[in-house]
């Protein structure tokens, strides 16, 4: 009777236990999403990768290339929710979304605070400058030397990197993302504006040319970044499952020709580069 008394003790003890390992395991997304809610896409207003259109769609390379992912692991029960660019990290924290699409390059500094899934895509910067350049600004040690004013988002890179080529802070000017970035250099309050190409490209397009985009190779080339989903460390799993299908699907014809009208092209796949790598050497 005591050995049987025991043994069942110990039986729901092992129980117990692999019960506890099962809730561990999954995160709240996936729990999200085995109660039947949706999977909430946090982005910002960042043309071509990710912005809303009409009643707040999700539009844009990255949102594209995500929600194709998403529905190669059966998902499509989504649901997008714009912010600034400021507040993505803090808002995927807080739990308003579940992740992020909206083109952000991995940092080491942002891997301190988010899971990135492996890279979707390397990218490069450049700056928009006054029409004819009459500054002749190329690069960040042209605005060092220059004493340029350089306007860029909160919370871009290209904060870090300005500093990092020794800009002085002081010369350095963050607004909310391009609409403000464009409004200061074309106002004459920046003498360059710090974005991405793809984001400079469509700026200089907005403007009706009224600004020109400096060469994305003048810049030090430890500023070609690579791109990744962001979710939050709890989330572990899922981004494990996410990893798997964006595998499957990442260059496929499927992929491609999804992108392609936001000029997403084979250039810009990221190789064999890992986000442990990027990481540490970002």
């Amino acid at each position: 009777m005591r050995r049987t008394f025991l043994k069942g003790i110990l039986a729901a003890g092992v129980a117990a236990v692999t019960f506890g390992a099962v809730s561990v395991q999954a995160g709240p997304l996936m729990e999200r999403i085995e109660s039947g809610e949706t999977i909430r896409l946090g982005f910002a207003n960042e043309v071509p990768w990710a912005y809303p259109g009409e009643n707040n769609k999700p539009l844009g390379f990255v949102n594209a290339y995500t929600i194709g992912v998403l529905k190669q692991m059966g998902y499509d029960n989504i649901e997008p929710v714009v912010t600034e660019w400021g507040g993505l990290i803090p808002g995927l924290k807080a739990n308003r979304f579940d992740l992020i699409t909206g083109g952000m390059y991995i940092l080491e500094s942002r891997c301190e605070n988010v899971a990135f899934s492996e890279p979707m895509g390397r990218f490069g910067d450049a700056f928009i400058v006054a029409e004819g350049n009459p500054k002749g600004i190329e690069n960040y040690q042209d605005l060092k030397e220059k004493d340029a004013l350089f306007v860029t988002g909160a919370g871009y890179n290209t904060v870090e990197a300005a500093k990092k080529e020794g800009v002085p802070e002081g010369n350095i000017l963050t607004v909310p993302g391009p609409t403000e970035i464009l409004a200061a250099v074309k106002a004459g309050r920046a003498d360059a504006g710090g974005v991405t190409y793809f984001t400079a490209l469509n700026l200089a397009k907005e403007s009706e040319d009224e600004v020109d985009v400096t060469d994305p190779g003048a810049l030090p080339d430890w500023t070609l970044n690579w791109v990744g989903i962001a979710f939050r460390d709890a989330d572990q799993d899922f981004l494990d499952k996410f990893n798997a299908a964006q595998k499957e699907y990442l260059g496929s014809a499927d992929m491609l020709g999804t992108v392609a009208e936001y000029g997403y092209t084979e250039s810009q796949l990221p190789g064999d580069v890992t986000t442990e790598w990027v990481c540490s050497n970002r």
